[in-house]
């Protein structure tokens, strides 16, 4: 799956315009390499999304092409 869709599916970011935006930022970034929206996102990456002062890192725990609201967040586990 496309990392701009998999930040819409797993709601880490709210619209996939937005997620494209960020990644064409290079606010976002894959296993500590910035990543382009079109990079396939796997199982067990890391990814670090910042939002202005805020940072958040999450792992990929599963990767499926639609998500309710509750699975959503069993799509990832946030890294500190």
């Amino acid at each position: 799956m496309r990392l701009d869709k998999y930040l819409k599916v797993s709601r880490l970011i709210k619209r996939r315009t937005v997620a494209n935006e960020a990644c064409d930022g290079e606010r976002v970034s894959v296993n500590g390499k910035v990543a382009r929206a079109s990079y396939e996102v796997k199982v067990g990456d890391v990814i670090e999304i910042r939002f202005g002062e805020r940072c958040l890192k999450v792992k990929v725990a599963a990767v499926t092409e639609n998500a309710t609201k509750d699975a959503a967040s069993a799509m990832y586990e946030e890294i500190r």
